[in-house]
């Protein structure tokens, strides 16, 4: 999976995914470290919070990326925020450490550890955790959750639950949106859809429930970065979910003359 660009299979997909599940257990478990004393953050340039939790999963995630796949370049979140930005080509790995800062901040529990696999400008492979609720979506070429220990093993096959998205009702749509970011956007795109139901949710978690087919459409219109969304679109890509600009493109990831910023964007189940 290196630097010689060979064709990704399924089943490389699939080790890829199990291999970030792995450190992202590890990295959660000094998020929860941090979790149980006092959250303090401090403002960034772009004036989001970090705290020492950001930091240190993103400490522990770099080592062991770099041990698993050292020709792999890798744009973390608060590296790229000093300015350590490596070229990225057309594979790389995107890494959020503590993804939800502020429901971190908030103590809601709704925070995750994100790691990615990009190549040819998509998310084939990726891992979500969210070690206050110790729940655990990882998928390559198919998509699995299950219950997971924060510093423990990756659960064996048997306590996985394969997901999928599903399409919607006859009632319409389940809606997500974000628990800490709402914007004019999201809610006049939803204005043109039948919303069976609404449902907010914080972090990558809002795709998670996509995946698992427990929502139907999760628009965000306002503004977000490639590592924000990475791990969310792989699993939900794995669960037969997808993830398009508001004119139905694919989202384009490596932008990096554009500092890594998404546009607006819909995840959507199956069939949409």
């Amino acid at each position: 999976m290196g630097g010689q660009l060979e064709p990704l299979t399924d089943a490389d997909r699939d080790a890829a995914a199990q291999a970030f599940a792995q450190i992202a257990l590890v990295a959660g478990r000094a998020v929860m470290d941090v979790y149980a004393g006092e959250c303090l953050a401090r403002r960034k340039a772009d004036s989001s919070p970090v705290t020492e939790a950001d930091e240190r999963a993103e400490a522990i995630i770099l080592a062991r990326l770099g041990a698993a796949f050292p020709n792999l370049p890798v744009i973390a979140e608060e590296s790229a925020a000093r300015g350590l930005l490596p070229a990225c080509g057309s594979r790389f790995i995107l890494v959020d450490p503590l993804d939800g800062t502020r429901e971190f901040l908030a103590r809601n529990d709704e925070f995750t550890v994100n790691i990615a696999l990009i190549d040819a400008g998509a998310p084939v492979a990726g891992v979500v955790f969210a070690p206050a609720l110790s729940k655990l979506w990882f998928g390559g070429a198919t998509a699995w959750a299950c219950e997971a220990t924060p510093g423990g093993d990756l659960p064996e096959q048997a306590q996985r639950r394969r997901i999928s998205a599903r399409a919607p009702g006859p009632g319409g749509y389940v809606a997500l949106s974000s628990r800490s970011h709402g914007d004019t956007g999201t809610e006049a795109f939803l204005e043109h859809l039948k919303i069976a139901g609404r449902m907010n949710a914080g972090s990558s978690l809002k795709f998670c429930v996509i995946a698992e087919g427990g929502a139907d459409v999760y628009p965000r219109f306002g503004p977000t970065m490639e590592w924000d969304t990475a791990a969310g679109e792989a699993v939900l890509r794995a669960a037969g979910g997808r993830v398009l600009t508001p004119d139905g493109a694919p989202v384009a990831y490596g932008k990096q003359h554009e500092g890594f910023r998404n546009g607006a964007f819909v995840a959507w189940g199956k069939a949409a």
